[in-house]
């Protein structure tokens, strides 16, 4: 059979499995199945590309047999590494892991283009070295960016670096790269210097941390999507580079996924994305805030835990605190308890808790939440009102009622989760400190809110420990 026919076919169903295991990714219940279909998307794409070698190129090209054994062993490696890495990560450390890996990603597409620049006698066209360019600039931002977004959720990287005329620093170093970028292409035709591309590539990389930097923790879910689609589109443009269909299929569907879900993010916070990457968010909350009527009301959790016992419905709302604390599975067995009781229970979840997209979602599936109790923002707004008891768990700015009633609040607009209707509240919460906008938070004021003050996964022992002792002593 022609290796080439062969070759065609498996990237055709390599880019079929892309986009099907892509459209699987999208519930909670097939997500799963989704990644397996993707995976050996991707290993037909790999081992359609050795076929290629070994079947059309090799008798033209003898120097293609070390290639081969680098590849392998480059590849044997990563396997193993990310087979290795991937068993041991913590689901609360998920974000972290997809950081890391999406930076590899845009690593990776930024490596093909320096390949194809430093190409001993290479014939470049000018709308392929164009391509390789830009792939090149958008990779390494990418790698350099997702690193440090990694370092920030991982703990290495604490706060935010912010400097006077950062955004101007930032604006002219993209301008110097840009420019350095078109005079390999115009003036250079492709055969720049070692020096002029490791320039090139240095500057970019440099851009993608001093651009990561200033941002904050609240808004890496966003990031996080961004830089996704960021090594989606690298990888679209090396692939049409190297006229490789199955990267740039794969690299379309990664961008526009990417893109998509960045713009959502972005819309749930009700900011840009420009707003995102390039403001100061938060730093001037307190001045912009008025004074705020009531105080905070510490309550005991096995009080909260026997009024949640006795309710009819309650409402959990968890945030990044819960992912902090690991409290996911101690959460759940309180949750069965108050099933047990006949208590009805549903999870709220903001688009953007947690430090990625879908990352409470993922930590409620890893402890055996069954995906019927989770709901999303806009399916479960409606219902607080009727809830007897609303828990927030760890989250801050996403149940901020400021966001609806105060115009001169920095998240006035911003979508929230209705948990100050519910007849009582109860917030779990380490200490009082305000969320990454930088105000206080209008529910811990209300009368309708208590204050579990402690540890989310201490405080939810001891309400395991009281509802437990009630039904004891029945």
């Amino acid at each position: 059979m022609n290796p080439q026919l062969i070759i065609d076919t498996s990237y055709i169903a390599a880019a079929f499995l892309f986009i099907y295991g892509l459209k699987r990714m999208s519930s909670p219940v097939t997500a799963r199945s989704g990644i397996v279909v993707a995976g050996v998307g991707m290993l037909v794409a790999t081992l359609a590309s050795f076929l290629y070698v070994f079947g059309i190129n090799e008798a033209a090209q003898p120097h293609l047999t070390t290639n081969i054994a680098l590849a392998a062993t480059a590849l044997g490696v990563g396997t193993l590494w990310a087979w290795w890495s991937g068993k041991r990560v913590a689901m609360t450390a998920m974000p972290q892991m997809v950081a890391l890996y999406n930076g590899m990603g845009g690593g990776a597409a930024a490596a093909i283009a320096a390949v194809e620049l430093l190409r001993p006698g290479a014939e470049h066209q000018t709308v392929p070295l164009v391509v390789t360019i830009i792939g090149a600039l958008i990779g390494s931002i990418s790698l350099s960016g997702s690193l440090i977004a990694w370092a920030k959720l991982d703990g290495k990287i604490n706060g935010t670096w912010r400097i006077k005329g950062q955004q101007v620093l930032n604006g002219a170093l993209f301008l110097i790269t840009l420019g350095l970028g078109l005079f390999i292409v115009f003036a250079e035709h492709g055969h720049a210097s070692p020096q002029v591309v490791a320039v090139f590539f240095g500057l970019a990389l440099v851009f993608g941390v001093l651009m990561t930097m200033p941002i904050g923790g609240a808004d890496m879910p966003v990031v996080i999507s961004l830089y996704n689609a960021f090594t989606g589109l690298a990888v679209g443009f090396e692939g049409y580079v190297l006229q490789n269909p199955a990267l740039m299929i794969a690299g379309m569907v990664v961008g526009s996924a990417g893109t998509l879900l960045t713009l959502l993010m972005a819309k749930a916070m009700n900011r840009s994305v420009s707003n995102v990457i390039f403001s100061n968010f938060g730093a001037t909350g307190d001045e912009q805030q008025g004074e705020i009527k009531g105080s905070m009301k510490p309550a005991e959790a096995g009080d909260a835990a026997v009024n949640m016992r006795y309710a009819s419905k309650v409402i959990i709302a968890p945030g990044y605190g819960l992912a902090v604390a690991q409290a996911q599975h101690k959460l759940y067995e309180f949750v069965k308890l108050l099933t047990d009781a006949g208590v009805e229970v549903k999870f709220a979840i903001h688009p953007v808790a947690g430090r990625m997209p879908g990352h409470m979602n993922v930590l409620l599936a890893e402890a055996g939440v069954p995906y019927d109790m989770i709901y999303d923002l806009e399916d479960i707004n409606g219902e607080f009102k009727d809830a007897d008891v609303a828990i927030v768990i760890g989250a801050n700015d996403t149940v901020n009622p400021a966001a609806r009633t105060n115009k001169s609040s920095p998240i006035y607009g911003m979508p929230i989760l209705n948990v100050d209707q519910a007849r009582q509240v109860y917030v779990i919460k380490r200490g009082q400190g305000k969320g990454y906008s930088g105000v206080e938070n209008e529910l811990f004021f209300a009368d309708n809110t208590n204050m579990v003050y402690g540890d989310a996964q201490k405080v939810m022992v001891e309400m395991i420990q009281a509802v437990k002792s009630l039904e004891g002593g029945h």
